[in-house]
C-alpha cells in the first residue's frame, strides 16, 4: 500500500512534522510505501473559482507546483493531512491544497481513498472539532473515508516529544492502515 504525507506545517521538524513521522513509521511496520511532502515546498496557487476542471479531461488549468501533486495523491491509497491548528482552521498553504482539489470531484480518482488527519493544537483535541469537520466534510465531497485522527497537545516546537501516549498513538495508527 502506498501512503502520502501532505504536511502544511511551515516548521520542519514541528510537532505535526514529528508526529505524521510517527503515523508512517507506524505504517512502514506493516509494509507500506511511505512519502512525505512538505506543502511550503511547493507552489500552490489560489483557486480563482474559473471552473476550468469542471470540462474536458477534468484537470486544474492553473499552472503551478500543484500539478506534480495530483498524480501522487492519485496513486496513493492512503493519504494523510497533517496540518497544525490556525484559528481553528488549518494553515493557510493546506487550505490553498484543499481548494484546488476540485478537479477530483469529477475525475473520481479520489474516490475510495481512505485519509488520516494529523492535527496538533495547543489547547489540544478540544480545538480541533471545526477543523475535523471540515475535513470530514471534504473527504465525503471527495469520496474518500477519513479513518483515522491523531490529535496532539503541542505548541512550542518539538514539544509533542514530551507526550510518549500521542507519539505512541500516532505509531499505532500507522500500524493500522
Amino acid at each position: 500500500m502506498k501512503v502520502l504525507a501532505l504536511i502544511g506545517s511551515p516548521r520542519r521538524g514541528g510537532n505535526t512534522d514529528l508526529l505524521v513521522d510517527q503515523v508512517l513509521e507506524g505504517s512502514r511496520t506493516k509494509g507500506h510505501v511511505a512519502r512525505k511532502l512538505y506543502l511550503y515546498d511547493y507552489t500552490i496557487s489560489v483557486c480563482s473559482d474559473c471552473r476550468g476542471c469542471k470540462k474536458g479531461d477534468y484537470v486544474c488549468c492553473v499552472h503551478d507546483e500543484m500539478q506534480q501533486l495530483y498524480p501522487l495523491m492519485a496513486d496513493a491509497d492512503v493519504i494523510v493531512f497533517g496540518t497544525p491548528v490556525y484559528w481553528y482552521g488549518p494553515t493557510a498553504k493546506m487550505k490553498m491544497l484543499l481548494d484546488r482539489l476540485r478537479p477530483f470531484v469529477e475525475n473520481k480518482k479520489l474516490v475510495g481513498k481512505r485519509a488520516v488527519v494529523v492535527l496538533p493544537s495547543a489547547e489540544g483535541s478540544k480545538a480541533c472539532g471545526p477543523l475535523i469537520e471540515m475535513f470530514r466534510l471534504s473527504f465525503e465531497y471527495l469520496g474518500m473515508e477519513l479513518v483515522g485522527k491523531v490529535l496532539g497537545k503541542a505548541y512550542e516546537k518539538g514539544e509533542i516529544l514530551e507526550n510518549k501516549k500521542e507519539l505512541d498513538a500516532a505509531y499505532k495508527m500507522g500500524a493500522l492502515l
